[in-house]
């Protein structure tokens, strides 16, 4: 590749990279998620469309594809609320374990029944597709105002269930014979349990060390925590583990850790996760052939009927039938079993490993998942308020970032009242900071002002607080208190403690030596 080469594939990227960016908005408003517009433009550029673009690289698409989903894991476990999941962690636990198996054995007898394939492409198919996409899920269902048990549900799955699809479609992908079931299941729980050491062990000692040093530069921060996540990834994956499953972990260890500029740790994650789904994506769409795909259309509604209607549903009873969940949220589980570009990015495994037959296994995904996708996506939001889920009036927590003032010993707390917040309404005097903490400044409008105790905060408002470091944490959690139950929340039951109550001693001290 020569210089002139080089600026032509970088105005290329940037283009592609403006026009997915444009189509967000279309997106948006469309309910059409994303992931379909992406891939849309990749068959525009790609030998079939104007572009001209031939494409036929299985094994490139599958390395950048891995590299993508460990950027988009690390993103959402980053943003996975710990308090969230944590109740429905024996529930995701059982639909990445025994829903999967339900899952696979369900469509990969339909498959073969139905659509007529042979067992090892019906395996595959039923394999491939029974992995729940974590860039869908986390993009779709963090629009949709659902109970946030049902979101932890479906999130922690899908950052779970990829590593034993992996497993399971690398072993049905290999040229001899299957291995046995027995040997199978030990090698997936071997895995498994490597690689959730790995993640947690990852996880932890990373956060200890962002806690314990203080960086020269804030943007060093989200580099740090991202190269800590991804080291998850590669570290699990040579200890003959789950990298997937480490990479996870480890970044729901970090983004629960209360890190310093943990918004903007967010942000600079979530700005590389958009980046891998549009790339990937855009990717895949390249790698396809659409006037290929016309054979291939009618096995892949089949057997997308079969996943949706009957496989994905009983998956779901079964694994849930423990927890007696109600059938609404079964019901509403059942549908937010959402594919994407996982499915997609393990379906080159066998083209990979030439497997007989393993292009029409390619295509049947393709089609399976841009036709459902399209289905489910968009009448998700609607399926919550018919089963009278949605959990709209909620109070959202706040995003409060932490700059560290390491010689002050002191930190600085920003935060803004967002629309469902119960803090609007309140004066500053009520908020009853910890003493060492102070509300010093406030910006409304786009004009700054120093608050009196008396001043009433409003929606929009941004506030700035400086706590010292034995309160820091008190500090925090009072405002998240405030914001999810008001004035009264001390004695509400909301949570956040009063005056010296918040002063732990030990414990805000760790806090505040940790974020300096």
């Amino acid at each position: 590749m020569t210089v002139h080469h080089l600026n032509e594939l970088l105005l290329v990227c940037s283009l592609v990279l403006l026009i997915a960016v444009a189509a967000v908005r279309l997106s948006s408003r469309s309910g059409l998620p994303s992931l379909l517009i992406y891939l849309g433009i990749g068959i525009a550029i790609g030998q079939d469309g104007f572009g001209g673009i031939v494409f036929h690289n299985a094994e490139l698409t599958q390395l950048l594809g891995y590299a993508a989903l460990v950027v988009i894991l690390a993103e959402g476990g980053l943003g996975t609320k710990w308090k969230e999941i944590k109740p429905a962690l024996p529930q995701a636990a059982m639909l990445s374990t025994v829903g999967v198996a339900v899952s696979v054995g369900v469509t990969a007898a339909g498959a073969h029944y139905l659509a007529g394939l042979d067992w090892r492409q019906a395996l595959l198919i039923g394999a491939v597709v029974s992995s729940t996409d974590a860039a869908a899920v986390f993009s779709v269902l963090r629009n949709v105002p659902l109970p946030s048990r049902l979101t932890g549900v479906l999130e922690a799955e899908s950052g779970f269930n990829d590593a034993p699809v992996v497993i399971l479609v690398v072993a049905f992908s290999t040229a001899g014979p299957v291995e046995h079931w027995y040997a199978l299941l030990g090698k997936i729980a071997l895995e498994l349990a490597i690689g959730a050491a790995v993640g947690l062990a990852v996880g932890w000692l990373g956060a200890y060390g962002m806690r314990h040093v203080a960086l020269p530069a804030s943007g060093l921060y989200p580099i740090a925590v991202m190269a800590i996540a991804v080291s998850a990834y590669a570290a699990g994956a040579l200890a003959h583990g789950s990298g997937f499953l480490a990479v996870y972990l480890a970044a729901v260890v970090l983004g629960n850790a209360k890190l310093p500029h943990a918004p903007a740790t967010r942000g600079f994650a979530e700005g590389l996760g958009w980046i891998g789904q549009i790339g990937m994506f855009v990717l895949l769409g390249l790698l396809v052939t659409p006037h290929n795909l016309l054979d291939d259309i009618v096995p892949a509604l089949v057997i997308g009927m079969i996943l949706t209607l009957v496989a994905r549903p009983l998956s779901v009873l079964v694994s849930l039938l423990p927890f007696r969940v109600p059938w609404r949220e079964q019901t509403l589980l059942s549908w937010a079993g959402l594919r994407g570009a996982v499915p997609i990015v393990l379906a080159t495994i066998p083209m990979v490993t030439n497997i007989p037959g393993s292009e029409t296994v390619f295509n049947i995904v393709f089609v399976l998942v841009v036709v459902y996708t399209f289905v489910q996506g968009p009448t998700l939001p609607w399926l919550a308020r018919r089963l009278r889920l949605g959990d709209g009036e909620e109070a959202a927590d706040l995003g409060i970032e932490s700059a560290p003032l390491e010689r002050l010993r002191g930190h600085l707390l920003s935060t803004s009242i967002g629309p469902t917040s119960r803090m609007h309404g309140v004066e500053v005097g009520e908020l009853r900071m910890p003493a060492g903490a102070a509300v010093t400044l406030v910006v409304r409008d786009g004009a700054s002002f120093v608050p009196s105790p008396t001043t009433v905060l409003r929606r929009g408002d941004e506030l700035l607080v400086v706590a010292t470091d034995p309160v820091r944490d008190a500090a925090e959690r009072r405002l998240q208190a405030v914001s999810q139950g008001g004035k009264l929340a001390g004695w509400l039951g909301t949570g956040g403690h009063l005056g010296h109550r918040g002063h732990r001693g030990q414990g805000g001290q760790r806090g505040g030596r940790a974020a300096g």
